[in-house]
């Protein structure tokens, strides 16, 4: 199967890490020439990837509207990866592994947001389950502005029993939820071999899913909202486990 990445940030990262095959680049006819194309016609002729001019018409219709600032790439879908291979290669980092798990996030823009942070401090992967949840899409890699390209992510049909395959190896897993007996997020040492779970948006974990977890984490608040946005939480307990790791 092939897919049209859009975005400039989108086209360019998959272009520089070359995970998937690609076709051609297309780019909208009167696109101004600045630095940010010029880094994607470079990194498409160190790929030997071709170059197109189409009409910005034709990546409009292709494209059913999308801000694809005038810059789109052909390729084939996102490699995703089995849980075991996805473990493997977390093993052989220098650090204890530090993974994400999405429990069914439907929005692409939550999904792309958490992705982008996950990358962003160096996790060494990403466990989304196969159905009912917001897959790797070009809206999915347009709102991480490219950072899922770089990542090692794991496609998984039952997310309570990638669990207990977790625990067996060795990996603490923590769920963010707003529950009576979660534990402040920055109450607990973080440091280990660990996967932290975000639920969807709304619903939070399933039962099952929370009922597996080894312990729960919560922000505390203090304001009139009732919770934060599942991205936004997510972001801050990830970036808060890598930086107590550095320390």
């Amino acid at each position: 199967m092939s897919e049209l990445l859009y975005g400039r940030n989108a086209v360019l990262e998959s272009l520089r890490a070359r995970r998937r095959r690609q076709q051609g680049v297309l780019v909208a006819e009167g696109v101004k020439e600045n630095e940010s194309l010029r880094a994607i016609l470079d990194a498409a002729q160190q790929a030997g990837v071709r170059v197109s001019r189409v009409a910005r018409s034709e990546l409009d219709r292709r494209l059913a509207g999308a801000n694809h600032q005038g810059v789109a790439l052909e390729t084939s879908a996102y490699p995703l990866l089995d849980l075991e291979s996805l473990l493997e290669q977390a093993r052989q980092a220098d650090d204890p592994p530090l993974l994400l798990v999405l429990d069914h996030l439907q929005d692409p823009q939550n999904v792309g947001t958490l992705l982008r942070t996950a990358e962003v401090v160096g996790v060494h992967g990403v466990i989304i389950p196969d159905r009912r949840a917001a897959s790797i899409t070009p809206a999915v890699v347009n709102a991480s502005a490219g950072a899922v390209e770089h990542l090692a992510l794991a496609g998984v049909t039952n997310l309570a029993q990638t669990i207990v395959q977790l625990q067996e190896a060795q990996i603490w897993v923590a769920g963010l939820e707003d529950d009576p007996r979660a534990q402040d997020f920055d109450a607990v040492d973080l440091r280990g071999a660990l996967a932290l779970i975000v639920g969807a948006e709304g619903p939070g974990l399933a039962r099952l899913v929370r009922e597996r977890c080894d312990f729960l984490l919560r922000l505390p608040m203090r304001g009139h909202v009732a919770s934060l946005n599942a991205a936004t939480a997510g972001s801050i307990v990830l970036y808060h486990a890598w930086r107590a790791r550095a320390r």
